[in-house]
């Protein structure tokens, strides 16, 4: 039997020239939460939509609960979706929205009023069945259009950016909620967003995708801490990215010189050519300051800079500082002890990190006019 609640098998989609999906296999491991994390229109929506049956596909195949969902109506899939808008009905009460879907299903009144009511409970709304859906906070709403989806139980629920109209405070509230949720139900999730913060902390995999395809696949300490492609590196996280030429090799780690003479030095992922165009990546957090050169790591290559500015936000504070020969723009994740809560704009110091920790990989075409 299948451990695979969704498989996608060369799946493709075309909107006149524009291919929109391309030849897109995957699969989603039962139980799973599953998020597909890519910028606008780099085919997201259409894949889920395809899924859900709205559209479908010009080749390929999807199969859902291991039967092949051609020529099955998005009302006959064992799916159910939550969009961003969540379309509540704001003349039910919240109780009959959540009926709403047994109700079409032909389900009796009393057990449908026992199922949604034992459903309400569950996402931690009991006692709400008979409340107006505009008495409920932004976040409550959620789970009610969550409620609504589960209480059929589908295989998959899908989720179109939900909390994409959400305040800040109340998105990340919402984060742990459906990670909750999720783990409590048991329910196959599958995620869309373009935000890589949802992606990271929901998702046990995601696929990160660009023009139709998946750059990767993997969990998210894959994406973050283990990129296969520069589209990867750049997309999933905070990063310094520099492109230059590969100048020398020692074992894994490139020697990367950029045209105004900037040397540092990255782990090789892919095939890197000593003499090729590349593109370094090197995470705030990887690297190390210091008002003194002797204070740095030993072993790492020392540089110069000069504080621009000191970006404060918490937990999450940085300095952006230029390199003091070139100019160029660096960004370095500051240490929770306040040790340089007193930089200042101007201030000369001094910053390494560990190449073991920075990637690099062969620069993608038109890059190279960019910097090297």
């Amino acid at each position: 039997m299948s451990t695979a609640d969704l498989v996608a098998d060369a799946v493709t989609k075309r909107f006149a020239d524009h291919v929109a999906v391309d030849e897109l296999s995957f699969s989603v491991a039962r139980g799973s939460f599953f998020s597909i994390l890519g910028p606008s229109g780099c085919g997201k929506t259409t894949l889920l939509r395809m899924i859900a049956g709205f559209i479908a596909p010009d080749a390929g195949d999807i199969a859902i609960g291991g039967r092949s969902m051609r020529e099955v109506a998005p009302n006959r899939r064992p799916v159910n979706m939550v969009f961003q808008q969540l379309a509540l009905f704001p003349m039910m009460s919240v109780g009959e929205n959540v009926a709403f879907g047994l109700a079409r299903r032909g389900i009796a009144r009393a057990e449908r009023t026992r199922r949604s009511h034992a459903m309400l409970e569950r996402v931690g709304l009991a006692g709400a069945s008979g409340k107006r859906v505009d008495e409920l906070s932004g976040g409550q709403r959620q789970r009610v259009a969550i409620a609504r989806s589960l209480v059929l139980e589908p295989t998959l629920l899908l989720l179109d950016e939900p909390l994409g109209a959400l305040d800040l405070k109340l998105r990340e509230h919402m984060k742990i909620e459906l990670k909750q949720l999720q783990a409590a139900f048991g329910t196959t999730f599958v995620y869309i967003t373009h935000d890589q913060s949802e992606a990271l902390v929901l998702s046990d995999h995601v696929g990160v995708m660009s023009h139709g395809r998946f750059e990767q696949l993997g969990t998210p300490q894959d994406l973050y801490y283990r990129p296969q492609t520069p589209f990867v590196a750049g997309f999933v996280g905070a990063n310094n990215r520099i492109v230059g030429r590969a100048t020398g090799r020692n074992g894994h780690l490139i020697e990367i010189t950029t045209k105004d003479g900037w040397i540092i030095h990255a782990l090789g992922a892919g095939e890197v050519a000593v003499g090729g165009a590349v593109e370094a990546f090197v995470r705030p957090e990887v690297a190390s300051l210091s008002r003194q050169r002797h204070e740095l790591p030993v072993g790492q290559p020392a540089h110069e800079g000069q504080v621009q500015s000191v970006l404060f936000d918490g937990a999450n504070s940085a300095v952006l500082l230029q390199e003091t020969r070139t100019r160029r723009e660096f960004r370095i994740a500051l240490p929770q002890t306040g040790q340089f809560s007193d930089l200042k704009p101007q201030e000369g110091v001094c910053f390494s990190f560990d190449p073991a920790r920075a990637v690099c990989f062969p620069a993608r075409a038109g890059v190279v006019g960019e910097d090297g």
